[in-house]
């Protein structure tokens, strides 16, 4: 489990296909302190760490994450939203993210607010109905509030220390973006169906 809120930004440094696919990402993150088989949220994927270097882990991603996420869009050199997995005490400060990645978002839209950017996504159909004015979405591993629907289309705004600390800063019109929706959500539109 994680909360969305991104404690580094990493860097893919290789990526093999050898089998799944592998990739190296550098981090700032102390690589003594991960563990053989901890789970790292890299742009929201919630990946299983298979190799460790001074700087840098690796994770190999099956071709069903490849499908399901950006991952097929990733290059060498991109950047990436990193958190490592939820301990008992930390701060909860976004929300709860499973780094489980349901779909993914198209940015369809950029404007500037004042220091502000207003960011519009178009969420795959089947999973625009678990978006809400005020709820929570996680983007590319970012917990984020949503400020506006219609139909398919939703607004999230940035302010600038989110765009500093976070890959939110690189975006641009075109970009697909992992989407997950709210847990909660989810699972309210579960018992709605069974009533």
């Amino acid at each position: 489990m994680f909360t969305g809120i991104i404690t580094d930004v990493g860097k893919i440094a290789a990526l093999t296909q050898e089998g799944d696919l592998r990739a190296r990402i550098t981090t700032g993150y102390d690589t003594a302190r991960i563990d053989m088989g901890a789970s790292i949220a890299s742009d929201g994927v919630c990946l299983t760490v298979v190799g460790l270097g001074p700087d840098w882990y690796e994770v190999q991603i099956s071709a069903e994450t490849v499908e399901k996420t950006n991952v097929s869009n990733w290059t060498v050199g991109k950047r990436l939203n990193l958190e490592r997995a939820l301990k008992v005490g930390d701060e909860l400060g976004g929300h709860i993210v499973s780094g489980h990645v349901d779909g993914v978002a198209e940015v369809v839209a950029m404007t500037d607010e004042g220091d502000s950017t207003r960011v519009t996504l178009r969420a795959p159909k089947d999973l625009a109905r678990f978006i809400a004015p005020k709820g929570s979405v996680a983007l590319n591993g970012t917990s984020l509030t949503v400020n506006a629907v219609d139909d398919c289309d939703f607004g999230i705004n940035f302010i600038p220390h989110t765009k500093e600390v976070t890959t939110w800063g690189d975006t641009a019109v075109g970009d697909r973006i992992n989407l997950e929706i709210d847990t909660l959500a989810r699972y309210v539109a579960r018992l709605a169906e069974m009533s």
